[in-house]
């Protein structure tokens, strides 16, 4: 066990042996071929006055200033930049994905309420009588001007029952036990239009139309 742990403690330094025996002749030969042009240009270093080198030593500094602004500075925050505007963006995919979320949600729940005010499949709810003898009772059968049965197919399998509805010359408690009387409906029925405007001879009653609606499943 500690011979397999001396291994592997030894592998990076056998791995930089490994890479400096590599380079070693190649940094020889650059050694050798730099080295006159290094002496060339030592001498005329040290021939220079003291103004002048002092000169020399600024030029330097600007030289690697530049360098270090142009290779290392512009490169470093170029890519904080990049990096700033990929987090921004994939802040901006989070705040989108949990609206998304949200939404799905609340649609979730609305299908959820919708699926439970559904009549089963294959079952006429008999929305039509239903409605008559309702509002014979809360507003009497003189009232009714007329109760109009619609059914059709919509989206998601689902089979819609309509009833459109005017009643005429009806006062305003009568509306009022009309409309409790629909929601205490043993079928889930939803008012989907209502409008009521006043009697053409009596000012104290309405004339109403509304329309009576229960989904359910098509059989």
């Amino acid at each position: 066990m500690r011979s397999s742990l001396r291994q592997i403690a030894l592998r990076p330094s056998a791995a930089i042996a490994r890479v400096k025996s590599f380079c070693e002749p190649h940094l020889v030969r650059a050694r050798a071929t730099i080295a006159p042009y290094w002496e060339v240009v030592a001498d005329w270093y040290d021939k220079r006055e003291p103004r002048e080198k002092w000169l020399l030593h600024v030029l330097g500094g600007l030289l690697v200033t530049l360098f270090a602004y142009d290779c290392i500075y512009l490169p470093a925050n170029e890519w904080r930049n990049d990096l700033a505007e990929r987090v921004t963006a994939r802040q901006h995919q989070v705040i989108r994905l949990r609206a998304m979320m949200r939404n799905f949600e609340r649609l979730r729940l609305e299908l959820a309420s919708v699926q439970q005010r559904t009549i089963p499949g294959g079952k006429d709810p008999g929305l039509f009588s239903v409605l008559q003898v309702t509002l014979a009772n809360s507003v009497g059968r003189t009232k009714i001007g007329s109760i109009t049965p619609n059914t059709r197919q919509v989206a998601g399998g689902l089979q819609q029952y309509t009833v459109d509805v005017k009643l005429n010359d009806v006062g305003l408690a009568q509306i009022v036990d009309t409309l409790y009387s629909l929601q205490s409906l043993s079928v889930p029925i939803t008012i989907s239009n209502f409008q009521m405007r006043q009697h053409a001879r009596d000012s104290h009653t309405f004339d109403v139309d509304l329309t009576c609606m229960a989904l359910g499943k098509a059989g």
